[in-house]
């Protein structure tokens, strides 16, 4: 991998990796519907302006039904799900649970398309489970109702990742990249509209907030977009799949930094164990999908 490829890779992992620290300073603010609506119109958007400008408009008629479902399961639902657990849990416990979802991804091809768990499937996922109890158990933060249905919604989350990455895999067989990506933001946008616009924000939207909304668009969502596509066509999906790693990390460093938060050993070592599994459940996903990359799983944000 050359140097430019490289710093592709970790610039895309910092942006996916501090999307969780935006959405945990505008969440508050504006609520979770209004943010991710706010997040995927605008995304959607500046991909579309950039499809315009360099003559690769998508096609998007033909398959709205199927895109209107994309958006929910890959972006509306899953999105919504984390800015709400961001309420009550850390940018950094966040961003290490959404690391599962290589481990829901294994679970929901099994039941979907009856995909055989291999021996690395059957310990990766285990593994994940493990590193979920120790990183909720061993934490910093003090397990409250709340907390936990927080916990819950963030998983939960992971598991809408891996059935909208089933679900791509099954319907937009050959679809380009750019096309799936402004289909799935717009998608979600439209099916967000109503529930935002009954759900207004009532405090004032400060300097801070208004960054954090617009990098977690352009930045975290439309840019991020477009390294993926980068990194996918110059050093191919197997390379590209090791952001997984890094999302999680950056997250950590990102909510230390800058909103001082507290990493105890159980959040290390839950982080670490995660980790393990997801190597297992990557390894193996790795060796199938290297000729397709519309269907790496797990590493959208």
């Amino acid at each position: 991998m050359k140097i430019t490829e490289f710093s592709a890779l970790l610039i895309l992992g910092a942006l996916w990796g501090a999307s969780f620290l935006f959405m945990r300073i505008a969440s508050p603010v504006l609520g979770p519907l209004v943010l991710i609506d706010v997040r995927v119109m605008i995304a959607g958007l500046f991909l579309l302006i950039y499809a315009l400008l360099i003559r690769r408009l998508p096609n998007l008629k033909a398959k709205w039904k199927e895109y209107l479902l994309l958006g929910a399961f890959n972006a509306a639902i899953p999105f919504t799900l984390i800015a709400t657990s961001t309420l009550h849990l850390t940018a950094s416990i966040a961003a290490i649970l959404n690391a599962t979802t290589p481990v829901f991804t294994a679970i929901v091809a099994r039941i979907w398309l009856k995909e055989t768990l291999t021996l690395r499937k059957l310990i990766g996922i285990p593994i994940g489970m493990v590193g979920v109890v120790i990183l909720v158990g061993w934490s910093s933060v003090s397990l409250t109702f709340t907390v936990i249905i927080s916990i819950c919604f963030s998983l939960l989350a992971a598991l809408f990742y891996g059935i909208g990455g089933v679900y791509t895999k099954r319907v937009f067989v050959g679809e380009p990249p750019l096309t799936l990506a402004t289909g799935q933001q717009l998608g979600a946008g439209l099916l967000l509209i109503p529930f935002s616009v009954t759900n207004l924000p009532h405090q004032p939207v400060t300097f801070t907030v208004a960054i954090a909304v617009i990098s977690l668009a352009i930045l975290s969502t439309s840019i991020g977009y477009l390294l993926y596509f980068y990194l996918i066509h110059h050093v191919g999906p197997t390379k590209t799949l090791s952001v997984t790693f890094l999302v999680p990390l950056f997250g950590v460093i990102f909510g230390v930094l800058f909103l001082h938060e507290h990493i105890s050993v159980g959040t290390i070592i839950g982080l670490i164990t995660i980790f393990g599994s997801t190597m297992f459940m990557n390894d193996v996903k790795l060796k199938k999908t290297v000729k397709k990359p519309l269907c790496v799983e797990g590493i959208e944000k």
